[in-house]
């Protein structure tokens, strides 16, 4: 099978192949307290923690890690925060106890945490205190079934002086989540963060190395329960290194942090490919649009990494001018294709073209981003350094010439070792090519010919009206040029003599009137018959996951329920002969 070539647009004056260091993570906390000792590494609403103090306290939280709750090398350890200092401490602490770090959205509920615990058998996890009432019956039901030792953080602690009576020293008023004081149950099996803080001592020396685990983020899976991908310190750091090079990120960038860290593309991006090189992070624990651009205007912020839904947000302020982002250089993100037209309108503000990239919790971030020197709209990118990306028929496995829409499949040295305790589903998710290991995506795309993909769809999201194939998201991207929709989300209904139909969720702009005809009737103008909405919804908002992803999944289990009681009362009360 003959591999593709590289794309003749790859960034100038980058290599091929990128040498990673062959070290333990925590090196890299190492290095760059070493370097820049009193340069702020974390700024949370103006408060900053410098490359030092983050090494330092780091690693008091780790040999508590090892000496107080016995966590040793190989442990997962359950990290349940909202993005904060807290949340990078206690992930690179875990990291320094030689431990995994399993990374939890904080929007799961106990069910859904006991899951993992169960999974992944940790026994410590550290939490935040508004998110302690999810976990505390995790620790009720005893270390066989359960935490046996809870570290609680107080996101209060990291903002030292700040208050909204001091305006000049936050970026923007501080939520009340985060201004919260501390209030932590004295209990066994509870411990203060600041407790641990004070009394901890030196840990261990680190024993691991590259290709121990490190991180464990668990998927949000198609079906059954979520699965943990295991990553090696190793393929950690080849897209914490990666990403700073493909961008030229050096220690004088300013980067704003926004989404969550829990997200293998914030927690790359956001956390680990700055502290790499040296750059300094604003922290927002939560999306505000306020808030980012008061962070930025403040810091200079020169990169800005963000999803679609965050964009469209932004240029929604009121008020909003090119000023208040004039420092920003660069704007990146993924996860979902961002539409031509908002892309457009952010180019007419900032000058900026908005440069995607793709990659999944398998590969821990990216393994396609755009040249930022020559982006495509609503493209996944090239392939980045070493990485080895086909799209293939996802029923034979052949490799399909350019232009023609299949699975893609990567190799690379970011791609997981496999799901955690789960060898049947890891052998199904990897593939044998030309001798090689590649990891099925489960993405639909296609490549064009100068090497750039392009996403179809996921491979189960596509409508079959009367036998064409209708991929959401295309017709998503065809509706955000309709000015009175704010965002949209295709899904497939239940139709009688098309078997499947295309539905649109739709949220208006405010202000912004339409009725389903002329949205209809504005869709026919552009786009095929068989593509348009039959369907039209109008909702307040569309429900989004905790990394600001819309949950179509949720909206097409919701419409398949609808659908099959709808035939249901038809058989009922159809006239028997």
């Amino acid at each position: 099978m003959p591999v593709p070539p590289r794309s003749p647009h790859w960034p100038p004056g980058l290599p091929h192949s990128l040498t990673l260091p062959a070290t333990h993570l925590f090196v890299n906390a190492e290095v760059a307290a070493r370097r820049f000792p009193d340069k702020p590494f974390l700024l949370f609403f103006g408060q900053p923690l410098s490359f030092a103090q983050f090494r330092e306290r780091a690693e008091r939280l780790a040999g508590w890690l090892q000496q107080h709750a016995g966590v040793g090398r190989g442990d997962r350890v359950l990290l349940n925060l909202q993005t904060s200092p807290q949340w990078a401490l206690a992930y690179y602490a875990i990291l320094r106890a030689d431990a995994v770090v399993v990374p939890v959205n904080p929007m799961n509920r106990t069910d859904e945490l006991a899951h993992l615990v169960a999974d992944c058998g940790a026994r410590v996890a550290v939490v935040a205190q508004d998110l302690l009432a999810q976990m505390l019956p995790l620790l009720d039901r005893g270390a066989d079934a359960g935490v046996r030792q809870l570290l609680v953080a107080t996101y209060a602690d990291a903002l030292g002086d700040a208050s909204d009576d001091a305006p000049d020293t936050p970026d923007a008023p501080v939520p009340d989540f985060v201004r919260a004081p501390r209030e932590v149950p004295q209990r066994a099996g509870v411990t203060a963060w600041a407790d641990a803080l004070a009394a901890a001592a030196r840990p261990a020396p680190i024993a691991g190395g590259p290709d121990d685990l490190a991180v464990m983020p668990y998927t949000s899976g198609t079906t059954g329960q979520p699965k943990g991908c295991m990553h090696t310190h190793r393929s950690v750091m080849s897209t914490a290194v990666g990403g700073m090079q493909w961008f030229g990120r050096t220690q004088d960038a300013v980067m704003l942090s926004t989404l969550p860290l829990f997200h293998v593309t914030g927690m790359t991006g956001g956390l680990n490919g700055p502290l790499f090189a040296g750059a300094s992070v604003v922290l927002l624990p939560r999306w505000d649009r306020a808030a980012a651009v008061a962070a930025i205007r403040r810091h200079r912020v020169t990169s800005w990494q963000a999803i679609a839904t965050m964009v469209i947000d932004l240029l929604a302020l009121p008020g909003l001018q090119r000023a208040d982002l004039a420092s920003v250089t660069g704007i990146r993100g993924g996860g979902a294709a961002m539409p031509a037209a908002v892309a457009a309108r952010l180019k007419d503000l900032t000058g900026l073209d908005y440069v995607e990239g793709y990659g999944m919790s398998e590969t821990i971030a990216a393994t396609h981003i755009n040249p930022p020197q020559r982006p495509k709209p609503q493209c996944l990118g090239i392939p980045v350094f070493d990485v080895d990306a086909r799209v293939i028929d996802p029923a034979t496995l052949q490799l399909l010439p350019h232009g023609e829409t299949g699975e893609i499949v990567v190799r690379g040295p970011q791609v997981m070792v496999g799901y955690w305790g789960q060898p049947q589903a890891t052998a199904e998710a990897f593939v044998e090519l030309d001798g090689q290991r590649f990891l099925r995506t489960g993405d639909l795309g296609r490549v064009d010919d100068e090497g750039y993909f392009f996403m179809t769809d996921r491979l189960k999201r596509m409508v079959n009206a009367a036998g064409f194939k209708v991929w959401p998201a295309e017709v998503e991207a065809a509706m955000y040029h309709h000015p009175a929709i704010l965002e949209a989300c295709v899904i497939g209904a239940l139709d009688p003599r098309r078997g499947e139909t295309v539905k649109a969720l739709v949220v208006l702009r405010d202000g912004a009137s339409a009725d389903a005809a002329q949205i209809v009737a504005w869709c026919h103008t552009r786009m095929a018959a068989y593509k348009v909405p039959r369907l039209v919804e109008f909702v307040p908002a569309l429900p989004r996951s905790g990394a600001g992803k819309v949950m179509w999944r949720e909206l097409q289990e919701q419409q398949d329920t609808a659908d099959a009681a709808a035939t249901a009362a038809a058989a009922i009360s159809e006239p028997r002969s």
